[in-house]
């Protein structure tokens, strides 16, 4: 009786309040309510546009016309208003809404979905309203419109079903520059699918952080394929996830850390090499999607080359690292290439990450390191408790803790040699290095620091590492993460507080 009562009343509302929005832009049933021009705009206004005069010109040409589609969208235009409006950006709903609607014109699934499909108008609306990310990459690939109708769509596809597709469409396409195409789509797929399961409260942390994963090693793989297909080189070469990708721990606009090593002592390989890396590095960008490939963690950084064989890794290791390069090969992970060339990568580095023992010397380098990282990377005139990944308590802080402990620890206990960031914490915890109060705390802040970069990327569509201070920009990243309306100021002192409990335990057990 309560849910009749209630779908009653929002009928009768979208009647009274949402249906003479429609009848002052299209010719309706005689009777209907009307509204002047100004009342439009001011009922609009009071609905959270901030463009009335442009929402009134895609309402007109949503609704216009004599055809199936413009009597189906006048039928359905009050109700998705309100669904709009219960969002953050119902401008950019109506517009992303008008946008698709001419991409699908009158596909008969589109409408039947609209009209009849439980819940997918809605949830289509919630998406397009509280998501730039999501609105910007559907109109590149409308047709995913249809997953809001089935949710099971809105589960990532495992990563055998996505080589497997991609290794087909290799074949099927010999030339390189159409296979990279290809390649990007079904990325810009992907990453669509996990985005709005992730917008719309399906999928959650450890869910986003492998599925987007998976996608950027199958993407790199398989451009891999295709720059050496381009080239011409066949040289057996592994890409090197480290960091996030590493760990498979990749958020929403993270770059993917990798480095790059063939197996060839032969002096002409390297240029052969080379000339394979600068069309790999060429072929993944993409820009719709921004893609960012950063090989800054290989031996020399910038100034080194950017692939090099087993034994230029070997010599270089063995006489010329420092402690921070073997603390980044703790999430340093050999993708492709042979099983041997992968093999012997991981058997050369593992000496170097997991050492019997840390000497005095080595960890005072890597607080040194740390402090340097805190004082010269942090940009300049930003509040440093904002900062996502390197302010006090956030992601860098929890990341450094739990890698201080593997380059002091891993070498005599093998379950400490985790890629993931928080299956080594909980490891930890069970060989009594940190206590489970402390460890929930580094856990919180880690994830709700990684939470909210990503909920900022889906919310805003770009990336950014400070917690804004903008009250909009707050509220649209609360919604994404699922807060009720008007929490922009909880989630900003949530933040705050956690990160701050975090920096104190990071500061007690880093220095001990």
């Amino acid at each position: 009786m309560w849910l009749n009562s209630r779908q009653s009343i929002a009928s009768l509302h979208d009647t009274i309040f949402f249906r003479p929005l429609l009848a002052a832009t299209a010719a309706l049933s005689p009777g209907e309510i009307s509204l002047t021009a100004s009342e439009t705009e001011s009922r609009l206004v009071s609905l959270g546009f901030t463009d009335p005069k442009g929402a009134m010109r895609h309402l007109q040409a949503l609704s216009q016309g004599m055809s199936r589609g413009a009597t189906i969208q006048r039928s359905l235009l009050p109700v998705l208003l309100r669904w709009m409006a219960e969002g953050m950006n119902p401008d950019g709903a109506l517009l992303s809404f008008r946008r698709l609607s001419e991409l699908l014109g009158d596909k008969h699934w589109f409408l039947k979905m609209l009209r009849d499909s439980s819940g997918a108008a809605e949830r289509l609306m919630q998406a397009l309203s509280n998501s730039v990310y999501i609105s910007r990459l559907l109109e590149y690939t409308p047709e995913s419109t249809a997953w809001f109708a089935d949710e099971s769509k809105l589960q990532p596809t495992d990563m055998t079903s996505l080589e497997t597709e991609a290794s087909s469409f290799l074949a099927r396409n010999l030339d390189s520059d159409k296979a990279a195409e290809g390649l990007k789509f079904i990325r810009r797929r992907e990453v669509l699918r996990i985005a709005i399961g992730a917008t719309l409260g399906n999928l959650k942390i450890p869910q986003i952080a492998r599925a987007l994963s998976e996608v950027t090693e199958v993407y790199l793989g398989s451009m891999l394929q295709v720059a050496k297909r381009k080239s011409g080189v066949d040289l057996d070469v592994s890409i090197v996830a480290m960091g996030r990708l590493g760990g498979q721990e990749l958020g929403f606009g993270s770059d993917a850390d990798v480095m790059l090593v063939y197996k060839d002592d032969d002096p002409k390989a390297q240029s052969m090499a080379e000339a394979l890396t600068g069309d790999f590095i060429a072929l993944v960008k993409d820009s719709i999607l921004e893609f960012e490939l950063d090989l800054d963690l290989r031996p020399e950084g910038k100034n080194g080359p950017r692939i090099k064989s087993l034994s230029a890794y070997e010599g270089y290791y063995e006489k010329w690292a420092e402690t921070w390069e073997f603390q980044a090969l703790l999430r340093a992970r050999p993708m492709f290439g042979s099983e041997g060339l992968r093999d012997a990568f991981t058997n050369l580095i593992d000496k170097y990450r997991y050492p019997d023992e840390l000497s005095s010397k080595q960890l005072v380098s890597v607080r040194l390191v740390k402090a340097r990282v805190e004082n010269e990377r942090l940009p300049k005139g930003i509040d440093a408790n904002r900062h996502l990944k390197l302010g006090p308590g956030a992601i860098s802080d929890v990341e450094w803790l739990v890698q201080l402990m593997q380059l002091r620890h891993a070498g005599r206990n093998v379950e400490l040699r985790s890629l993931k960031t928080l299956d080594t914490l909980a490891s930890l915890v069970v060989l009594g290095h940190v206590d489970s109060t402390d460890s929930r705390v580094l856990e919180d802040a880690w994830v709700m620091a990684s939470r909210v970069r990503s909920a900022q990327v889906l919310a805003l569509g770009k990336s950014s590492d400070e917690l804004p201070i903008d009250r909009q920009k707050l509220e649209a990243i609360a919604r994404v993460l699922e807060f009720e309306p008007g929490s922009a100021t909880e989630l900003e002192e949530g933040y705050l507080a956690v990160t701050r409990r975090s920096r104190a335990v990071f500061q007690k057990l880093f220095l001990e």
